[in-house]
């Protein structure tokens, strides 16, 4: 048998049962933005980038077709009597802002003070990637996740903290590399309460 030469991207070369069709004006749409640019959408290395771009926007914007608050849906009300703050810090996030469709990444922490019920740990993850997962701005973000949990779990407390750099400021504009951008969102006794603000920021690592 003649060995294989081709690439890991020759796939892309033609659509595979596997992978969304891509419409034609999509790609004509990427293929203008090619030309604007400066380049030849036609030559051999840019040849199937319109179907690989189109794909990976829709894959980058699958949160539009998610519902963050069914991930809260299943909650668990056998909890030994615990009362106390849930947090999961340093969660990784991608998305794009809304003004120049340009990464946004970052980490976010979430906690909560359960009131009777608490939900598994990892769907506060999954809300924050049904939300980040479409074009966004960091503040809506950091609200959406945090009214979400609020409205959904009815806790007696919701923090959310989200830290991310914005390729729009670090690699175009001002280009300022390392910038960080910081956002949070206080509900309930976390806002009302300073010693329970202060606690769950020192659980996040802030103070």
């Amino acid at each position: 048998m003649p060995f294989d030469h081709s690439s890991p991207d020759d796939g892309d070369i033609a659509d595979s049962p596997a992978k969304p069709p891509v419409p034609e004006d999509v790609a004509d749409a990427i293929r203008t933005l090619i030309r604007w640019a400066g380049d030849d959408p036609d030559r051999e290395g840019l040849i199937d980038t319109p179907k690989r771009v189109a794909r990976a926007w829709k894959e980058y914007c699958q949160g539009y077709a998610q519902d963050p608050a069914h991930h809260l849906s299943r909650v668990f009300e056998e909890v030994g009597g615990y009362d106390e703050i849930v947090l999961l810090k340093d969660i990784p996030f991608q998305s794009h802002c809304e003004h120049h469709m340009a990464p946004i990444i970052g980490r976010a922490h979430i906690a909560y003070l359960p009131q009777d019920h608490v939900v598994g740990i990892s769907k506060l993850a999954r809300v924050l990637h049904a939300y980040a997962r479409r074009l966004q701005v960091q503040e809506r973000l950091t609200a959406e996740v945090a009214d979400c949990i609020w409205e959904h779990l009815k806790p007696r407390g919701v923090a959310v903290v989200i830290e991310a750099s914005h390729a729009c400021m670090t690699a175009r504009g001002v280009r300022t590399p390392g910038v960080m951008m910081m956002t949070s969102r206080m509900m309930g006794v976390f806002r009302d309460d300073d010693r329970s603000r202060k606690e769950v920021l020192a659980l996040m690592g802030f103070e």
